[in-house]
């Protein structure tokens, strides 16, 4: 996962589209943040505030790249754009649909610049369809496809909003795949440049296949939250609170799990309860489970059943999260002596780069240097700084 020299110009702010161009500078591109002559990437200014008096957002998905900072609302600073795109592989823009046409930086008018050029376009709801032009954010998303609908615990429950932004995770993940895609693509001489259209709402909805079958079938067993073999169905998959107010999760879906647990915990007269769909049944064993669960911390259950085949394990907090021992086995929190910690790359390779880049640009930071190597003279930039084109 070693890519080198491909330049990636990122025109992207806030959350999604930095997360996706984080994990392709993790993997060794460079990346290239674009922002305007203002307040730049908005994250910049959030709270809280990291170690470096930054957003705290920014400081965990920024490290290693570049900033430029251009005017692409004056002709200075599109031109000075364009000079790059001819030595960039990927362009990557978050805005609303029309919003690069009417700058001038759309995938068309840049390919004249670049025909090998790859061009992404990450947005809500995508560049087409009756919502295409809708304002949202995450939760907006995540209702669209589904997933909110199937947090609540009985379909008259309040739907529940994810702990994490799934749609904003999701739709830069996805972004970085199909970059990546692209680029072995454009390698293999399958394709030349192309265009990449991802909606985050879009890439939620992919992630429903556990449920969609019967929606797409109209089968009557239309999937419904809490009944659902992962929404709370089965007492043999569910989250049980113990002794000390703490919760641990229990996934015991295979005959051989639900076994090993029953065994465990003295339950053997529940093993036959495995294969019994009748809800009666279902509703006396999760009554036994809470009852048998809430005897013991969750420490204690951990203890006792860690070493147990039985699929499960404890509800921890973010906080207890990045101190746990087997996150801490993987190096996925990363403790640089010159920055502060951050969640690094999650997959192991042997062809990862050794080491990450921490350093976090300064708005504009890198824009004198890309433009002289580019071709503008000294004058040329002092010229773009009296018109207000750069920063």
């Amino acid at each position: 996962m070693q890519l080198d020299g491909v330049r990636i110009l990122d025109l992207t702010r806030l959350l999604p589209g930095p997360y996706a161009t984080q994990l392709l500078a993790d993997s060794g591109a460079e990346v290239i943040k674009v922002e305007d002559t203002g307040a730049g990437d908005y994250a910049r200014h959030g709270q809280p505030r990291s170690e470096r008096d930054v957003g705290a957002i920014f400081e965990m998905v920024n490290r290693g790249k570049k900033s430029v900072s251009l005017d692409l609302k004056s002709d200075e600073g599109t031109e000075a754009f364009y000079r790059l795109v001819e030595s960039a592989d990927v362009v990557f823009e978050q805005f609303r649909p029309g919003v690069v046409d009417r700058l001038g930086i759309d995938y068309e008018t840049l390919r004249s610049y670049n025909e090998e050029l790859i061009y992404c376009s990450l947005t809500g709801y995508g560049q087409d369809g009756p919502w295409a032009d809708r304002a949202g954010h995450d939760l907006n998303y995540v209702g669209l496809a589904g997933l909110l609908d199937m947090t609540r615990e009985s379909p008259e429950d309040k739907p529940q909003m994810p702990g994490y932004p799934i749609g904003d995770m999701g739709g830069g993940l996805f972004s970085a795949f199909a970059i990546t895609e692209a680029l072995l693509s454009r390698e293999l001489g399958n394709t030349g440049g192309e265009y990449i259209d991802v909606a985050m709402s879009d890439v939620v909805a992919s992630f429903s296949q556990s449920v969609t079958y019967q929606a797409l079938t109209g089968d009557p067993a239309e999937p419904r939250p809490g009944q659902t073999a992962l929404s709370g169905t089965f007492p043999w998959y569910d989250s049980y609170e113990t002794a000390d107010g703490e919760w641990v999760t229990l996934a015991a879906l295979e005959p051989k799990f639900w076994r090993a647990f029953c065994e465990a915990v003295d339950k053997e007269h529940l093993i036959d309860a495995h294969e019994d769909h009748d809800p009666e049944t279902f509703a006396a064993v999760a009554e036994e489970l809470e009852a048998l669960f809430a005897e013991r911390t969750r420490e204690e259950w951990e203890d006792a059943l860690g070493d147990v085949d039985a699929a499960f394990g404890g509800v921890y907090s973010p906080a207890e999260m990045v101190e746990h021992p087997q996150l801490n086995a993987r190096d996925l929190v990363e403790r640089p002596d010159d920055a502060p910690p951050r969640i690094g790359f999650p997959a192991r390779s042997s062809e990862t780069p050794a080491e990450t880049n921490e350093d976090l640009p300064a708005q504009g930071e890198h824009t004198e240097s890309l433009l002289s190597a580019v071709g503008y003279s000294d004058g040329e930039l002092e010229e773009l700084r009296e018109a207000d084109a750069i920063r």
